[in-house]
């Protein structure tokens, strides 16, 4: 199975190179943040003709996250198991594929000290709360997305640079280290332990030609399927070009 996260950054800007890097790189499951769309806007029929099933959960407004499959889409369930949604269109679960997958836009946190980083933590709590009380870490769960936090310095340019604002912080951190404890395994990492493999870079002053990012979109596994990964990639081909995403893809292949 080869499963993909992308914050796409508006569906609708982003539809026909979404498109495109769907024909070449065939992911079986691909989970989308920020769509930016209503679920009455979003695209299912266009997916439809690609040959996934689709689950969005949107208000067309800032977030927004999606499951497209061509391994089928069941029990599809948006928001946290206790119906907070709060901060909007965040969480969308679904099964395909016998795999119980989570889309993810964790909140950005804006500035340390600030309601919104509260916020931010409090969310990724409400998340592994969310996992404990709908899924078991012993069967096959993935969680993917834009966790708006990067797990180690390693995953940032410059660690000085970026300690002292959200992204980094050790409470950040340490709610990502949770999760796996809860029973995740960042998936990626299994195959590559070097530092500086990014897969965000800001639009401004050309900060991906200088390779000046952050490793903040994950695929988190259970150990189940972390025991079968064969292949990692983050696609840097996707965050080139004409009006691009400011991340690229992350796929990964479990083996059947």
């Amino acid at each position: 199975m080869r499963i993909a996260t992308w914050n796409v950054n508006s569906l609708i800007a982003r539809m026909p190179r979404v498109e495109e890097w769907i024909d070449y790189a065939r992911p079986d499951v691909l989970c989308m943040q920020e769509t930016k769309l209503a679920d009455a806007a979003f695209p299912a029929m266009t997916f439809s003709t690609l040959g996934y099933e689709s689950a969005s959960h949107g208000d067309g407004r800032w977030n927004g996250v999606a499951i497209v499959s061509r391994v089928g889409v069941e029990d599809v369930t948006a928001g946290f198991a206790n119906g907070a949604d709060e901060q909007g269109a965040r969480v969308v679960a679904a099964t395909c594929g016998g795999v119980r997958f989570h889309s993810i836009y964790a909140p950005n946190g804006r500035a340390v000290g600030t309601e919104h980083y509260d916020a931010k933590l409090a969310w990724l709590r409400e998340l592994r709360l969310h996992l404990e009380q709908t899924t078991d870490p012993a069967a096959p769960v993935a969680v993917c997305g834009d966790f708006n936090v990067a797990p180690e310095d390693r995953d940032v340019w410059d660690p000085a640079a970026c300690h002292g604002s959200t992204h980094v912080t050790e409470p950040e951190r340490r709610a990502l280290h949770e999760l796996e404890e809860w029973g995740l395994v960042d998936a990626f990492r299994l195959l590559y332990d070097e530092d500086k493999l990014f897969t965000w870079w800001d639009y401004r002053a050309g900060n991906f030609h200088k390779h000046l990012g952050m490793r903040i979109d994950l695929v988190m596994l259970s150990q189940v399927l972390a025991d079968k990964v064969s292949y990692a990639l983050v696609d840097r081909n996707a965050r080139k070009g004409k009006a691009p995403s400011d991340h690229a893809p992350v796929i990964v292949d479990v083996m059947n």
